[in-house]
């Protein structure tokens, strides 16, 4: 258990880092270890810190955190942020580690990967951990996807959420609404009417296909038939946004489902286009 005083500090250091690429376990002291910046969480519940730095106390940390030497005196969490705190709200001074070697990359997608492991991890947070990854390394979707282990396609999905405005995101946050039912209000490009569908979703509890289905009545009422102005003619709107023509794809499938031929489809979305793939059983 981590029970240490300062007075054992010079005692418990013994910083003979193997210089190889072994990682080598040892005990730190908490105050030279610091956040890693590309960690994705941004929330860390109080009340989930208390628990675990209560449990600490009894038991003590069971599983070191990990941690790169960047100096002397200087380290940089790249796994184990969430214990690392907790044993500082628990009073330790101390804390076990493990000391591996990592470029900033290396750490930067290991603390990712650490956090998406674990099921609290926010999809608003995941997201961003994936464009703080890109942004900072010049990494490319597909480079991102291999180094996470995941499709290039569902990176790009994930990321298409950052594209709500930040009012939105907050307010899809505050009421703890599912990915699903944020993915489905990108199809408006109406800050105030997303704002308005999600304050109905809240609290009429609506599930992600009546969420879709207000969207589809919605996008009828902001980009359909306009009322003749003259001469008795009719002016349509003509929608120049290629989410109209995918919902397009999308009914005549639905269609073509309904007279009993199996049709799959996916969409993946790049930074100029927008890639369909339509399967139909013979």
């Amino acid at each position: 258990m981590l029970r240490f005083q300062k007075a054992d500090a010079e005692h418990l250091r013994k910083f003979s880092m193997d210089k190889s690429e072994n990682n080598t376990l040892e005990i730190i002291p908490v105050d030279y270890i610091r956040p890693n910046p590309y960690q994705p969480r941004r929330v860390f519940s109080e009340e989930s810190l208390d628990e675990l730095a209560h449990s600490i106390k009894q038991y003590g940390l069971l599983q070191p955190i990990t941690v790169r030497k960047l100096s002397r005196d200087y380290y940089e969490i790249i796994a184990g942020e969430r214990r690392w705190r907790a044993v500082c709200k628990a009073g330790f001074t101390h804390i076990k580690a493990v000391i591996q070697p990592a470029i900033d990359e290396d750490s930067a997608v290991l603390a990712l990967i650490e956090n998406l492991e674990r099921e609290d991890l926010h999809f608003f947070e995941e997201a961003e951990g994936y464009q703080s990854l890109m942004k900072e390394h010049g990494l490319t979707q597909e480079e991102l996807a291999r180094r996470l282990g995941k499709n290039q396609s569902t990176v790009a999905n994930k990321m298409r959420i950052l594209k709500l405005p930040s009012s939105v995101k907050e307010l899809i946050s505050t009421y703890k609404l599912s990915e699903r039912h944020a993915r489905a209000l990108l199809r408006l490009h109406n800050e105030e009417a997303q704002l308005k569908l999600v304050k109905d979703i809240k609290q009429r509890n609506l599930s992600v296909k009546l969420t879709e289905d207000l969207v589809e009545k919605t996008l009828a009422k902001l980009y359909g038939e306009v009322p003749p102005e003259s001469g008795g003619q009719h002016i349509v709107c003509i929608m120049r946004d290629y989410r109209i023509y995918l919902n397009t794809i999308k009914k005549a499938l639905s269609r073509i489902k309904k007279s009993g031929v199996k049709v799959s489809y996916q969409a993946c979305e790049s930074k100029d286009r927008v890639s369909i793939i339509i399967e139909l059983a013979k």
